[in-house]
């Protein structure tokens, strides 16, 4: 059986932590870790943690100064030790299967994927098995309308010499990471595995960065437009269909329902060839990306009416 790391984040979640440790700790299977990262909290986390890691000897916790989701993340990393790699989100929890079931399902593959339910609505979307390479995987299932954002990292577990071998961080000092992480980690993984059991439950919370769309969030959304859209551009041999209608979304999500200051704040930060390479996919798209060239404002009332 796999070893596993569960990788927890933590930062001012004192409201929700105990009961997401609780239900990492009552797995039905033994071989694990939890690696809590506890990111500079200013709250009642640390010495939450300080409570359960004496009696759990699965947990190991580390302090670290306050640098951001991705690398607290990049930070359990460096520290894990198992044959395979799981992120938790510590305002969500997990059920008592899902290490056992990883363990039965996970065999030597790159990507473990499963389905998770959403707390607000209690939906689930419903993956059927499936064995793939990644890319097929991804461009199979990275646009489908889903209940959890295909995206986000803590619906797989990862092979973690697959991570090391392919160099596989997070991104740091943004924000949507996973929109970063996660096209990158399909393009190089070799085998995934798709399994229907729901085995996690995210917790969708006003003001958390999954449900905030700031300034800041505009500005990462660009940024990951321009730098996958160049990272995409040197791979060879590739159907890259899917990945740039997925980066125009980034481009179009950064300027949806903007003021002008924001307009005029972010226009500046746009690659605009790297824009014009992805938007060619579609007439629709090449369309909005020459209204956004013209204008923003242009570009809002063309959506109106496409």
């Amino acid at each position: 059986m796999p070893f596993f790391s569960v990788i927890l984040p933590v930062y001012n979640v004192e409201a929700y932590l105990n009961e997401c440790l609780r239900s990492l700790l009552v797995q039905n299977f033994a071989d694990y870790e939890v690696v809590c990262v506890n990111d500079g909290s200013t709250d009642g986390s640390r010495k939450i943690l300080a409570e359960w890691e004496p009696a759990s000897p699965q947990i190991r916790v580390i302090d670290r100064k306050n640098g951001g989701l991705s690398a607290a993340r990049n930070t359990g990393l460096e520290a894990a030790q198992g044959e395979y790699v799981l992120f938790v989100d510590s305002d969500d929890w997990v059920e008592p299967t899902m290490l056992a079931r990883l363990a039965e399902e996970a065999g030597s593959a790159d990507m473990v994927c499963f389905a998770c339910r959403r707390t607000d609505s209690n939906a689930c979307d419903n993956p059927a098995p499936e064995q793939s390479d990644g890319w097929s995987y991804y461009n199979r299932h990275a646009l489908e309308r889903r209940e959890t954002p295909f995206v986000c990292v803590w619906q797989r577990c990862y092979r973690r010499e697959f991570l090391e071998e392919n160099s596989l961080r997070f991104r740091e000092s943004i924000l949507h990471e996973d929109n970063e992480f996660t096209p990158r980690a399909c393009l190089m993984a070799k085998s995934v595995r798709v399994i229907p059991d729901v085995l996690y439950n995210y917790r969708v919370r006003p003001g958390s960065i999954m449900t905030t769309r700031g300034l800041r969030s505009k500005e990462s959304l660009i940024g990951i437009g321009n730098g996958l859209s160049a990272y995409f551009d040197r791979q060879q041999g590739i159907d890259k269909t899917i990945v740039y209608q997925a980066l125009t979304q980034c481009y179009q999500m950064a300027f949806t329902g903007n003021t002008r200051d924001e307009d005029r704040h972010l226009l500046p930060l746009v690659d605009w060839r790297c824009y014009r390479r992805v938007s060619r996919t579609k007439p629709r798209h090449r369309m909005q990306y020459t209204a956004m060239k013209i204008s923003p404002a242009l570009f809002r009332r063309l959506n109106a009416i496409l």
